[in-house]
């Protein structure tokens, strides 16, 4: 049996630190919402790819449940909470 060797660094999964931007999704009183794992715990390189990845899922986090987000950079409260709905 041969040994594979560790993943090269290309292949693993980036770090918080190498995506701070994060979206938090909250329901209509601020609490937290869980969603489905296509829109779970996204993160993100920029400011510009976290603002640009809600302004394409919206409509389907808002189908989720999630009335609110709120952006964070790393455990800093950017902006938010913002509305989902019109």
């Amino acid at each position: 049996m041969v040994n594979l060797p560790d993943q090269p660094p290309s292949f693993r999964p980036p770090t918080p630190t190498e995506r701070p931007w994060w979206w938090r999704l909250e329901d209509a009183a601020g609490e937290e919402v869980q969603v489905d794992d296509e829109h779970a715990g996204q993160r993100f390189a920029s400011q510009a790819d976290a603002e640009s990845w809600v302004g394409e899922t919206w409509s389907d986090l808002a189908a989720a449940g999630v009335d609110a987000v709120t952006l964070f950079e790393h455990d800093r409260q950017v902006y938010g909470p913002m509305s989902l709905h019109a």
